[in-house]
């Protein structure tokens, strides 16, 4: 069943019995409680006692592909059951979603009985600041700080990874329209760093450009925003890929924390 109104805040808080590893889907539900977002489905097996909840974003445009679905579990036997249903996961048309790697066999088996092909395309260590106290202090003074708007989509497209892709500019200029973000102004006002918002409100797509790096920026940006979030009343936290060992180490050295036993993965499917 779908979630609404009222039942979305009190999803909200039965998602913290069960942080960090709900963490991700709990995001979701605080900036969609908060201050709203892109159009975006809460699914849940039972209720109110779930087992499973599903975020899951409407698709109406080349950008929507950006946007992955959050699975949480608590059972396998429910998981596999749900991610079956049609009206969940569709199967037939493009689809990407991220869940706990400890339910990688789950989603394959599944998949396999629908006969689609598909790949784990990314596997990550979910770093939390726990207490804001931890962040160490961070010598800003001179740097001129501020937010991105709608004439930086360009910028950030051209050097974000996955900025060839269609659509991806679409996507990112919805992140900069409704989530948080901060970014490194230079003379001219213009950004030459920053760091984004995505919709499970983890912190990503922090870049400097190269004529500017060593200049502690990326510590600078991430201590901005770790702190601007936390007034908010937001979860901290962020995913570092597995391989990106610089940016695991700025976080560690800025307090930010992990539980080893979990990793976030993300799957896709009919990419075709």
């Amino acid at each position: 069943m779908e979630l609404t109104g009222e039942q979305l805040k009190v999803a909200e808080t039965q998602l913290r019995r069960f942080l960090p590893q709900s963490q991700q889907v709990y995001g979701h539900l605080v900036l969609r409680n908060r201050v709203g977002s892109y159009p975006i489905k809460i699914l849940v097996d039972h209720w109110p006692d779930f087992s499973v909840i599903v975020c899951q974003p409407q698709y109406e445009q080349k950008g929507d592909l950006f946007k992955d679905s959050w699975v949480f579990a608590i059972d396998e036997a429910i998981l596999k059951e749900t991610i079956r249903k049609a009206n969940v996961m569709n199967w037939t048309k493009y689809l990407c979603f991220a869940i706990d790697l400890c339910h990688e066999e789950t989603v394959k088996a599944v998949a396999s009985e629908r006969n689609v092909s598909g790949s784990k395309v990314a596997v990550c260590h979910k770093m939390i600041l726990e207490d804001i106290s931890n962040l160490p202090s961070i010598d800003s003074s001179g740097v001129s700080l501020g937010s991105l708007d709608e004439s930086h989509v360009g910028l950030v497209n051209r050097t974000w990874k996955f900025g060839q892709e269609e659509g991806s500019g679409v996507f990112l200029r919805d992140m900069i329209a409704h989530f948080p973000s901060c970014c490194v102004l230079d003379a001219e006002r213009q950004p030459v760093a920053w760091i984004l918002t995505y919709a499970s409100c983890a912190m990503g797509v922090l870049y400097t450009l190269p004529e500017h790096r060593g200049k502690g920026y990326a510590k600078v940006l991430v201590s901005t925003m770790a702190k601007k979030l936390h007034a908010q009343g937001f979860p901290v936290y962020c995913f570092i890929e597995e391989e990106n060992l610089v940016s695991h180490r700025l976080f560690t050295n800025l307090g930010f924390t992990e539980d080893p036993s979990y990793r976030a993965a993300w799957f896709v499917f009919n990419s075709s």
